[in-house]
């Protein structure tokens, strides 16, 4: 491995903590600068969000929603097990876990995949993947995929 791998590796490893600590932040203009123009977000079984105003869209949704059932407002995304793989001197590929709480306790848990680029000389995800694979019963998460309970 040269330097010019490892320094992209570091890279992109900022790129991903800058998502989680951006969105858990609610600074979703300057979670936006993370993705290519035309960079497509995909979350759970919502349809995809291609470019930034869809991408804004979605994530000012979510955080609605977010705001409207936890007393706090609040969500913390615990990423882990990143694997890089570097597809050449500006494409690489990634995978990771997930797992998320909010003042309520554990919520939800999947995998992002992933596909960067290097644009203007700065890695941003071309595509991002959020893959639920489960939640908490009662949770926020639970609540969205079934309704509030009556």
């Amino acid at each position: 491995m040269d330097f010019a791998e490892l320094a992209a590796r570091e890279e992109i490893r900022e790129l991903v903590a800058s998502y989680a600590h951006l969105a858990d932040g609610g600074r979703f203009e300057e979670l936006l600068e993370l993705f290519a123009p035309d960079g497509v977000l995909h979350g759970g079984e919502a349809p995809e969000a291609k470019g930034r105003d869809a991408i804004r869209a979605f994530l000012a949704g979510t955080g609605r929603d977010l705001r409207s059932v936890t007393r706090a407002g609040f969500i913390r995304h615990h990423v882990s097990n990143l694997r890089i793989e570097i597809d050449g001197p500006d494409r690489a590929r990634g995978v990771a876990y997930f797992f998320v709480v909010t003042d309520r306790g554990p919520d939800h848990w999947g995998r992002y995949r992933d596909t960067y680029a290097r644009i203007d000389g700065r890695w941003r995800f071309l595509y991002r993947r959020a893959r639920l694979d489960g939640y908490a019963p009662g949770s926020w998460s639970d609540e969205r995929r079934s309704g509030p309970a009556a």
